[in-house]
């Protein structure tokens, strides 16, 4: 599968979420939610080829490398996974991340990294155990498990759709990150589930532009910045709707043309000159 001298080139886009409900806490202390979840054409790349070395190498380059951990990361703790259930045959590999997603945005980043790279090394393998895996790296990895339209449903089961959403979108991050961790200790209230009927076509756009984050209050509480950006991007012409993806910080845009996200962007940039923004569509 993987040829010694040439690295081969894997696409681990960024999923976004279109919605995001917190219904309740766990006896484990972690929250219990609810997403509609779909994937935008931003992507990092990863370079993999089998190694000669006695241990397996992992490099990170581009635009969002700096702040990743090196000894404490999700490529890096999947590696180590692998190896004690000897997946790999004892094999070790060299590993190049060029990262285009930013981190501490809600992107989903590094969990993206870990699903791609796991489905493109093991897919016979892990047909019938990808979760189980997954969700001992981070509890977003088991969504990167298909590159679809995904229902996270109360109950951590996915629900893979075909229906298409085709929006472009402008995902802007600010100069700082969010801290999942500190978002939802500050999470008090919680929402009913809405999510439970499987020929529901909850990827409306009408519906859509009807959703809610629900850690949207609470990290405009905590980071005013974030708050004003998300106000700014309600007053862009032709926006469909704006939502905070998972706990921040990255705030998405979502419009129906090019045009219309170009122009938006272009505000978008005049006004935050320090901020990152990008055009994107669905995938």
């Amino acid at each position: 599968m993987l040829k010694r001298a040439k690295f081969t080139k894997i696409k681990s886009f960024a999923k976004v979420n279109l919605s995001l409900n917190v219904i309740g806490r766990l006896k484990n202390n972690y929250h219990q939610i609810e997403s509609l979840v779909t994937f935008v054409n931003l992507h990092d790349e990863i370079l993999v080829r089998y190694s000669n070395k006695m241990r397996h190498t992992i490099t990170f380059s581009g635009k969002f490398s700096e702040g990743i951990k090196k000894n404490n990361n999700t490529v890096k703790n999947l590696l180590e996974l692998l190896d004690s259930k000897n997946y790999l045959n004892n094999k070790k590999l060299e590993i190049k991340l060029i990262k285009n997603i930013p981190h501490s945005a809600g992107l989903g980043g590094g969990s993206m990294n870990a699903a791609s790279l796991m489905k493109f090394l093991l897919k016979k393998k892990l047909k019938n155990n990808f979760n189980n895996i997954a969700n001992k790296i981070g509890s977003d990895v088991q969504l990167g498990g298909q590159r679809k339209n995904l229902i996270l449903l109360k109950n951590s089961k996915v629900l893979k759709t075909n229906k298409k959403i085709l929006l472009y979108v402008v995902i802007c991050k600010p100069n700082f990150g969010c801290s999942t961790k500190f978002i939802y200790s500050r999470l008090k209230k919680f929402t009913k589930s809405e999510y439970n009927l499987r020929k529901q076509n909850y990827f409306n756009l009408k519906k859509l532009v009807n959703y809610k984050n629900d850690l949207e209050t609470i990290a405009f509480k905590y980071y005013p910045k974030l708050r004003k950006l998300k106000i700014f991007f309600d007053t862009l012409p032709d926006l469909e709707f704006s939502r905070m993806t998972g706990s921040g910080s990255a705030i998405v845009g979502y419009f129906k043309s090019h045009k219309d996200a170009k122009k938006a962007n272009k505000l978008i940039k005049k006004r935050y000159k320090s901020y990152w923004s990008v055009i994107s569509k669905t995938i």
